[in-house]
């Protein structure tokens, strides 16, 4: 009998950053209380589940946002260097692409934006992604496994999957939510995905 094996992509939750610094893959920026909120929600959706592994990209709000859920299961994280977020030109500020087209000197950063030019390679991102998730499947074989990562490679990881094009706006990956690829034996057999902080975010919303 050929096993089925789930590899869930959960993205991180809400990051305390009030000066809307886009912080890539800066260190140091964790949760706010929303996120947490969402990973708690994480943790809950993933309890009846047959989680056997949890891997985390390095950066803090992907750690924190793991923890609950491997605290669950009674599991440590596995830190996989290749769930990080993607590489991006604009990391550290608090601009836009748009504002940036203004100034000639930052078109060399934008004339490709299917490559992209201001970051790493969208090709180069869902290959790297598609290795860790055949990591977390063969350590779960006929189990789950959850993979906490971020929004860009999560969304291109689902492209590739669904043979799209890889430079399509993330319509589909909000904050906290899942993005669930179904394996039988070696072959993606399915893609689904949800949002299981939804009423959490409200709750907490209405609190504050």
């Amino acid at each position: 009998m050929t096993d089925t094996t789930v590899v869930h992509l959960l993205r991180h939750g809400e990051v305390h950053n009030p000066g809307g610094v886009l912080y890539g893959r800066l260190p140091g920026y964790h949760l706010s209380a929303t996120g947490r909120a969402m990973a708690d929600a994480a943790a809950d959706f993933f309890s009846e589940r047959m989680v056997a592994t949890v891997f985390a990209s390095p950066l803090t709000r992907a750690q924190e946002t793991a923890e609950p859920v491997a605290a669950r299961h009674g599991l440590e994280i596995v830190t996989d260097e290749r769930l990080i977020e993607s590489r991006n030109v604009l990391e550290g500020t608090a601009v836009s692409l748009r504002y940036l087209a203004r100034n000639p000197a930052n078109w060399r950063y934008l004339w490709n934006p299917f490559a992209p030019s201001w970051g790493e390679p969208y090709a180069e991102v869902a290959a790297r992604m598609r290795a860790a998730v055949e990591r977390a499947r063969d350590a779960s074989r006929g189990a789950e496994a959850v993979c906490v990562s971020h929004q860009l490679p999560i969304w291109v990881t689902r492209l590739a999957a669904e043979r799209r094009r890889l430079w399509s706006n993330p319509r589909e990956c909000a904050l906290g939510s899942v993005t669930s690829l179904t394996f039988t034996g070696d072959e993606l057999t399915g893609v689904s995905y949800a949002v299981p902080a939804r009423r959490q975010v409200r709750e907490e919303d209405a609190a504050q």
